[in-house]
């Protein structure tokens, strides 16, 4: 390589790092204008659509062929017209029939060629040349090499949130998202409340000034217990973990990433950064499986004098609730509908569609789980490029620093996490034993999960 093909790839490279940081930059470059109300072209904002836009016909292959996953395809194919499900992907046979027989009472036939299953039947599905679109719904802990082959093989992509696992992963999710933009591949991720009608228009009305500078925030997922399974005879320990993924950090990443993310996300994007460090705490009271935590609290430092507190729970029997809250020096927002002035007053309130009696329905006409692929769909169709996914990766680095200051009892900065070379799980995924031994983390000890 010359010396002048150096300078231009080192230029290239820094022009790419400075545009990755826009959709993160955005709202602090819209709080410090007070002449201008910015809309949503300048904010890089989503469409609110009816439905996609008619076009050439898109082929979708779905790996991971879950309940989520079974979602979004089912999403994907009602977004608009001429869009099919060609091709399904999983490590286990039984999925993929269970997958097969519900599209079946959609009279959406799956050729059984293009079903495939197993460790790398990813690759096999994404090098169909008919798949113009793939949907990643597995484990996080596949997401960053199926990414990374989805974009090797030319394909649009939707995957789900978390990103990642650890910040390796993280770094890989970001390279492949940049290869993905200079090949004008399109990449929507499942961070849905960035696509729902009612956040989108009050984050307007935040970057705008209706509350004033941003001063403090919160954050909370706290619900029931989900889903797990205990080990049935026959499963050998990979075939265990990956049916019962949900409670094991290598696997999902702990709830912290699974699902309050989403808060964590909001928090983000209204702040428009990134925090720069973690404090917290959690524990484990009453998960019956796995290695994961069932509670956790954190406290994010985004700088300049704003906390955030961050905190979720997984406990049956307790006062549950899910949302966000940034408090600002003119007023303060729930971030999904309506502005208080600092009295407790309503200043601003989100108007949402009203049924046939006229009384308003308090939800959005279609659902953000349908906006994302309608988004996605139009970008490809239109050529109105997005790429969501390291916005959505610096938000699961941010869960993932969380996880990590409640596990060690340490206090976690941004900078170490993200070069951080941690990497969760076995060198080789195979089913079969595992040699590994997953310990649940105790603060204040050497954690294996740090």
């Amino acid at each position: 390589m010359t010396d002048k093909s150096k300078n231009i790839n080192r230029r290239k490279f820094l022009e790419s790092t400075a545009m990755a940081g826009i959709g993160l930059m955005s709202a602090g470059a819209a709080l410090s204008s007070c002449n201008k109300k910015l809309g949503d072209k300048e904010l890089g904002l989503p469409p609110i659509l009816n439905a996609a836009p008619k076009g050439r016909p898109l082929n979708v292959g779905l790996v991971g062929v879950g309940n989520r996953g079974t979602g979004a395809a089912i999403n994907f194919i009602g977004a608009g017209p001429d869009l099919k499900l060609v091709a399904l992907a999983d490590v286990f046979q039984d999925k993929i029939d269970d997958c097969k027989k519900r599209f079946a009472g959609y009279k959406r036939a799956i050729p059984e060629e293009n079903c495939f299953v197993g460790f790398d039947a990813y690759k096999k599905l994404m090098a169909l040349k008919e798949v113009d679109v793939v949907i990643l719904a597995t484990p996080c802990q596949f997401r960053p090499i199926q990414f990374e082959e989805a974009i090797r093989q030319g394909k649009h992509v939707f995957m789900e949130k978390p990103m990642a696992v650890d910040p390796v992963g993280i770094r890989s999710i970001i390279s492949t998202a940049r290869k993905a933009k200079a090949l004008g591949l399109n990449v929507i991720t499942g961070t849905q409340r960035r696509h729902q009608q009612d956040y989108i228009e009050t984050y307007k009305q935040v970057i705008n000034g209706a509350i004033g500078k941003p001063v403090s925030a919160r954050a909370f997922w706290n619900q029931n217990h989900v889903w797990f399974r205990t080990r049935q005879e026959g499963w050998d320990d990979m075939t265990y973990m990956v049916r019962n993924w949900n409670s094991f950090c290598w696997m999902g990443g702990d709830f912290i990433l699974d699902t309050h993310v989403h808060n964590i996300d909001v928090i983000n994007w209204f702040l428009g950064k990134h925090p720069l460090s973690a404090v917290g705490y959690g524990g484990r009271a009453r998960r019956l499986t796995g290695d994961q935590y069932d509670f956790f609290s954190i406290d994010f430092d985004y700088g300049e004098g704003i906390f955030s507190h961050s905190m979720c729970r997984q406990i049956d029997n307790c006062a549950n609730g899910t949302g966000e809250f940034i408090m600002g020096t003119k007023g303060y927002t729930n971030c999904r509908n309506t502005i208080w002035n600092i009295d407790g007053s309503v200043k601003w309130k989100f108007e949402y569609p009203k049924d046939k009696n006229g009384i308003p329905m308090e939800s959005v006409s279609i659902p953000a789980y349908v906006q994302e692929q309608m988004h996605l769909v139009q970008s490809i169709r239109t050529d109105h490029y997005v790429n969501t996914a390291e916005d959505t990766a610096l938000s699961t680095l941010t869960a993932i620093m969380g996880r990590t200051a409640a596990y060690t009892g340490k206090k976690i900065m941004w900078d170490d996490i993200y070069k951080s070379g941690m990497k969760l799980g076995p060198k080789e995924l195979k089913f079969g034993p595992i040699d590994m031994e997953f310990p649940v983390p105790v603060p204040g000890t050497p954690c294996s999960i740090s």
